[in-house]
């Protein structure tokens, strides 16, 4: 009967743990979600603003 408790024991735990580290692995997709779409948006405004400046004689 112990034996058994201590198997449940360590299978909650280790789902407390698998949880723990799969929150984590989201958050840090979250994350660089986030910071690629800043850069990409970034990106396309520096691009749009330059190529505006430029006439339609510009070299490239």
């Amino acid at each position: 009967m112990g034996r058994i408790l201590l198997y449940a024991a360590l299978a909650i735990a280790a789902f407390f743990l698998l949880g723990s580290l799969i929150g984590f692995v989201f958050t840090i997709v979250k994350w660089l979600l986030i910071i690629g779409s800043i850069t990409l948006i970034v990106w396309a405004a520096i691009r749009f603003t330059s190529e505006l400046g430029r006439g339609p004689d510009r070299t490239r």
